[in-house]
């Protein structure tokens, strides 16, 4: 009767300290070895992950260091076409933006040579130099093909003055080991959620359980779209915004700063992004009440401003409100959350226990 009587107005059953600290063991080792294995399939695609998180720096990059002229031409129907609408023989001059190795010889930025459109002994359409380049210790003769895709569907490939810089020799490395790492962890966020409602649900009724499938969709689709939301919606508008405040200095952008930074953004917006899925499950358990969250305002308020400080870029007005903005929205899409969804605790029933 006693073991009843502690199923229906108790958790499942009570662990002691060293169990509960024998359960958090196994759940942190199981969580670690997942997030190996998710590091070494990483790892294998650190270059298309780091393509991937380098596009927003790139753009601002490119914006803030072009000068935009409005195209005045004789007639006034000139117009900026993409390389993909070139033709076979089409000419004109093409510039190199960076140190080329063309052969035995490197052609330096900023040199340029006449180049026509046309096809090689293979029948593939390219561009080729159409008259010799000269460098300092060999003559480079027409006909070379250029580094150029003229395909429509190419994907441009970084210009020089968008890309990061490192400043040694082993950083390249380090910063692909890092990027694999965050990487690792966002993939596995469901698996490590998993762990977590596992260590939390001894001290769970039984009918409270059956939220561990809801915990775990809703937390791992609010982490991706966190993630995405501040990837393309949070993250560009603040680097164009920095970015701009150094247009009258050379920016040289380091490559492991730049990711340290994207990385944290992504990661505390994936976190962020959990409360609606937390005040859901919480609210359905019966923790949490809309009058409790509309009461705890303030404090809220306090802890948005908190954070938003700590993962914003600066420090200064315009970012922070940029990064609190969004955590104001979401916690007053909780509180909605859970007055649709609350209820009061419930003890489990003698035959659910």
């Amino acid at each position: 009767m006693k073991q009843i009587e502690d199923r229906v107005n108790g958790p499942a059953h009570e662990m002691s300290f060293l169990d509960h600290l024998d359960e958090l063991r196994k759940r942190i080792v199981r969580s670690v070895i997942f997030i190996i294995f998710a590091f070494i399939f990483c790892f294998v695609f650190a270059d298309n992950i780091y393509d991937f998180l380098s596009v927003p720096i790139r753009k601002a990059l490119s914006e803030a260091e072009r000068r935009e002229l409005p195209v005045a031409g004789r007639t006034g129907e000139e117009r900026i076409l993409p390389l993909s609408s070139l033709k076979i023989g089409d000419s004109g001059r093409y510039v190199f933006d960076r140190a080329t190795t063309l052969g035995a010889s490197v052609v330096q930025p900023g040199t340029s040579v006449r180049a026509v459109v046309g096809q090689n002994a293979e029948g593939k359409i390219g561009l080729f130099t159409d008259e010799p380049i000269y460098t300092i210790n060999a003559v480079i003769p027409a006909g070379v093909l250029l580094p150029v895709d003229l395909a429509p569907d190419a994907v441009p490939e970084t210009a020089a003055d968008e890309r990061m810089i490192v400043t040694t020799a082993q950083e390249p490395f380090t910063l692909y080991v890092t990027v694999s790492l965050y990487a690792a962890i966002a993939l596995s966020v469901p698996f490590l959620l998993l762990q977590l409602w596992g260590f939390i649900s001894p001290a769970l009724y039984q009918h409270e359980k059956r939220y561990v499938t809801p915990f775990i969709v809703l937390s791992s689709t609010s982490f991706v779209a966190g993630a995405a939301f501040a990837y393309y919606i949070l993250f560009p508008p603040a680097a164009r915004y920095l970015l701009g405040l150094g247009a009258d200095f050379k920016l040289l952008l380091r490559a492991t700063d730049y990711f340290d930074l994207i990385t944290l953004i992504m990661l505390a917006m994936g976190i962020i992004f959990q409360m609606p899925a937390i005040a859901y499950v919480l609210a359905r358990i019966g923790l949490i009440t809309p009058g409790l969250m509309l009461r705890s305002w303030k404090i809220a308020l306090v802890v948005i401003l908190i954070v938003a400080a700590v993962i914003s870029p600066t420090g200064d007005a315009v970012n922070l409100a940029l990064f609190a903005s969004p955590m104001i929205a979401l916690y007053v899409f909780s509180i909605f959350i859970a007055w649709i969804f609350g209820k009061e605790r419930q003890h489990d029933s003698p035959a659910e226990a």
